[in-house]
């Protein structure tokens, strides 16, 4: 059983985006670009992170530049936990069965890294409203027609075909939430893992996706209630949010998990008695979103040491 002292508690690279300094993709940036970034991880008592592939594509990486962020990794101390994939659906229109091989390619490579876990989602690119917003969720992005049933038995079988690969090897799978994807709801979310209907599936409650939201959602505690049973991985942020019934207006920003909206000290208690022992990783948006999720961390621990672990 994991102790509130040996969880782990990974970082999201998120905020280093996909470029080196220089401008240059990290795909193609030297070695030294990662070592730098990584080292700034570790320098805040990380000793967990997720490479994810908004930040280095490890399903693009040759043999040897993946051998080369192997050894970045042992020179910086970090070890992979989990491997988050970000906004490559298998079931996208263009790119869809690029997507499906090199979620393939990550679950072959996750046992190298030690990964337990991978992670997977139905979002897809960010629209040119999206990117132009202050904060990407308030523009309307990707929807999944979940009354179209020939995608959505392909989304199934694309992920039932990666879960049995990844159950060879002993890796999980976890389904991210988030709004108007298969994964939308927390409905939604348990429908679509009963359907795929593997023992190595499982959901990543990322419900900070949709407690940020400029629309109406789901009571909070009720969402958790709903997807916590099936919870395997864990994206952790939390927002401000206010609601204002007399105009309509809505008002969400990012926040440390301990001033969010979200309780998450009685959210992980009721994860945990549930039987939750997967990763956390740490995400915020916005200012030292690397310097937030560190606090996160030990709010995580402090929170997980409080429930007797």
């Amino acid at each position: 059983m994991r102790t509130a002292e040996n969880w782990p508690i990974a970082a999201n690279m998120l905020s280093f985006g996909a470029t080196a300094a220089d401008g240059t993709p990290n795909l193609d940036a030297p070695a030294e670009s990662w070592r730098a970034q990584l080292q700034q991880v570790a320098d805040l008592g990380f000793t967990h992170v997720d490479p994810t592939d908004a930040w280095l594509s490890i399903g693009e990486l040759t043999d040897s530049r993946f051998g080369d962020l192997l050894g970045v990794l042992k020179e910086t101390g970090l070890t992979v936990p989990s491997v988050s994939t970000t906004r490559r659906s298998v079931v996208d229109a263009r790119h869809g069965e690029d997507y499906l091989r090199l979620g393939h390619t990550i679950i072959d490579r996750a046992p190298q890294l030690g990964a337990e876990v991978v992670s997977f989602g139905f979002m897809q690119a960010l629209t040119p409203a999206q990117q132009g917003a202050l904060w990407f969720w308030l523009a309307d992005g990707h929807h999944d027609d979940v009354d179209d049933t020939a995608t959505y038995a392909l989304a199934v079988s694309r992920i039932q075909e990666l879960a049995d690969h990844a159950r060879d090897l002993r890796v999980q799978v976890s389904l991210e939430m988030y709004e108007d994807t298969y994964l939308g709801t927390p409905d939604l979310a348990v429908r679509f893992a009963h359907d795929v209907g593997r023992d190595n599936v499982g959901l990543n409650p990322d419900l900070g996706n949709l407690v940020r939201l400029h629309r109406p959602v789901e009571d909070i505690p009720t969402m958790f209630e709903k997807v916590l049973p099936l919870t395997n991985f864990w994206h952790i942020k939390n927002y401000t949010r206010d609601e204002d019934p007399a105009t309509g207006s809505y008002a969400t920003h990012p926040t440390p998990l301990v001033q969010g909206v979200v309780n998450y000290r009685a959210v992980i208690r009721r994860a945990l008695e549930l039987g939750f022992e997967g990763v956390f990783v740490c995400e915020h948006y916005g200012s030292d979103s690397l310097g937030v999720a560190a606090i996160n961390r030990e709010y995580i621990r402090e929170v997980l040491r409080g429930a007797g672990r």
